[in-house]
């Protein structure tokens, strides 16, 4: 054993002080002995160690904690299959761009590479979906390997993402020399905010105020651009599409939303702006074939969100922020030419159509089988929830449904990974985060099974979350998939598991929903008895957007069936005419 003053000197000690020292309150992990020395010393430090069941739920909090605060969160996991457990974690951090530190311990220097305990290279695994991956062996490289690690996981000269540091156990155990342990490593750094050059914004300018029908659409790059988006929005008289990314950045009720009218605007915009968001498969990678002959206009802070699958008649290299005020500067007493008939139908159409989206939930028909729709528990959430609450959605099938029927103004979901699962997790993490605020989670049952073991986690921890299972007993979209293309089902049905008599056994207030008329009382009842879990039973037959939409097929060159006949089409219009 070490004696007190070197385990305050220690390797694993700099660690909890740093993590101090940066802000830190919370961290994730499921302890082990390959990483004792780091936990019990956080423990000291009055750092709050939030002990999961599983290390992939660890890292799926870290990366909420990161995402709901614009800061870091920390995962700490153990050797050997607590990193393989971890990864699935760490990948999704790795796509949504979260800013996670995971970090872990590995054999003893003397055992390492000689078939020890757990002795398995860590940082060869995670090395691809991490933005710095290090095994520190030297007590005088701690301070700068967090600080670099840090640094990147913050996106301090690059895109943000996840890094993993680890330690063998006795480096961890080793003294730190004071020489070495320099007030400038106990620093937090503020991210270097870059201007855009005057030149692109002036030609952005040009192509803004010179646009017709100009689209904006955010991603998770504009999350700090708020108020600056807004006013140029209005400047414009611009329409704007949201993503999972930003939902909630630019209220419902502010004049450029259409979002219920995402397929037309696409496909008329003459000037497209992405803010922060790359252009992935639910932007149909930009393609002509969705986009027509519209220019592009980028925006991002990163090279990853700025030329991606299309480049810009116009790129801005910088801060979103920065980007937007310059442009709203430049473009002072300018008249645009916005189309505001086209602007003004728009606008009218989506509240048209958001009106009868409300109308038709409420209305939603029972499935053959007796069972509520899902829109049926969904319009009962949105009675019953307050404008601030936090929403993070799950599933697959359900996923669709709630990402169009439950607004938020804080929102979180499986993200572009399609990581389902992380609903409990990230509601336990959410919840912590922001105690004073309804946190509920809108999960699918078949999502809520990968991570259900953490509402022991939300129990032992006091974390008042809402759990809502919408529990159809299946996985729907393949059930629908298998039944139109190969008329068989195939290992896609589930039971329909008792989950409140699971959540009870450990302790949370639970109750199965049956019947549509004691939904409220449910609903009411659990937010004043949180944590909680409501398992309320919906019709499988109902069929979500995307169980229409061809998603479960995968078709050949884009993600949805109809983006893919015109894919095909658009191609082969372009082979013909050359």
């Amino acid at each position: 054993m070490q004696a007190a003053s070197a385990v305050e000197q220690s390797v694993a000690d700099v660690i909890a002080r740093f993590l101090v020292s940066q802000g830190v309150k919370r961290v994730y992990g499921l302890c082990g002995g390959h990483i004792m020395p780091i936990w019990m010393r956080l423990d000291a430090h009055g750092i709050r160690l939030i002990d999961v069941r599983d290390e992939r739920a660890a890292v799926y909090m870290a990366h909420a904690e990161a995402e709901l605060t614009n800061g870091l969160g920390v995962a700490l996991v153990t050797a050997g299959p607590g990193v393989t457990n971890a990864i699935t974690g760490i990948a999704n951090a790795h796509v949504a761009r979260a800013s996670v530190l995971v970090l872990s311990g590995t054999s003893p220097t003397a055992q390492e590479n000689r078939g020890g305990l757990q002795d398995i290279d860590h940082t060869a695994m995670v090395s691809s979906i991490t933005r710095y991956a290090r095994t520190v062996r030297h007590p005088a490289l701690v301070l700068q390997e967090l600080n670099e690690a840090v640094s990147r996981a913050l996106g301090h000269g690059a895109d943000s993402g996840p890094v993993y540091l680890d330690f063998p156990v006795d480096t961890l155990r080793s003294g730190v020399a004071q020489a070495v342990q320099m007030p400038e490593f106990f620093l937090q750094h503020e991210a270097p905010i870059s201007s855009p050059s005057p030149q692109s914004v002036k030609a952005a300018v040009e192509l803004l105020w010179n646009a017709k029908r100009p689209l904006f659409i955010s991603g998770r790059g504009a999350r700090k651009a708020g108020p600056a988006l807004q006013h140029l929005l209005s400047l414009l008289g611009a329409v704007y599409l949201d993503t999972g990314e930003s939902k909630g950045l630019v209220p419902e009720d502010h004049p450029s939303v259409v979002a219920a009218m995402r397929g037309q605007v696409m496909s008329q915009a003459d000037v497209v702006i992405t803010l922060g968001r790359k252009l992935d498969f639910q932007l149909a990678y930009g393609s002509p074939a969705v986009f027509g002959d519209a220019q592009f206009l980028r925006l991002a802070d990163n090279a990853a969100e700025l030329r991606d699958n299309r480049r810009g008649a116009v790129e801005l290299l910088a801060d979103v922020n920065q980007s937007l005020l310059a442009i709203i500067e430049a473009g002072k007493g300018r008249q645009a030419a916005t189309d505001k008939a086209w602007a003004a139908g728009l606008r009218e159409q989506h509240l048209a159509r958001a009106d009868k989206l409300q109308q038709s939930m409420r209305q939603a028909p029972a499935g053959s089988d007796g069972l509520m729709h899902p829109n049926r528990l969904l319009s009962a959430l949105r009675d019953a929830l307050p404008a601030n609450s936090v929403v993070v959605a799950d599933g697959g099938d359900f996923l669709s449904f709630t990402r169009v029927g439950l607004p938020a103004s804080t929102y979180l979901d499986p993200g572009s990974l399609g990581c389902i699962g992380v609903g409990t997790p990230f509601g336990v993490a959410a919840s912590l985060v922001h105690p004073d605020k309804t946190v509920v989670v809108a999960t699918g049952d078949g999502a809520f099974g990968f991570n259900a073991m953490e509402i022991d986690t939300a129990v032992r921890h006091q974390a008042p979350v809402l759990i809502v299972v919408a529990n159809n007993g299946s996985w729907a979209i393949e059930v629908r998939d298998q039944q139109e293309t190969h008329g068989k089902v195939v290992g896609t049905r589930l039971q329909f598991s008792d989950y409140a008599g699971m959540a009870k056994s450990f302790g949370m207030h639970a109750q199965r929903v049956e019947r549509e008329e004691d939904l409220a009382q449910a609903i009411q009842v659990a937010m004043q008895n949180r944590p909680a879990l409501l398992d309320v039973l919906v019709t499988p037959e109902a069929a979500s957007s995307d169980a229409k939409s061809g998603l479960a097929w995968v078709p050949d060159l884009q993600a949805l069936a109809a983006w893919d006949d015109a894919e095909r089409q658009w191609r082969e219009k372009q082979s013909s005419e050359k």
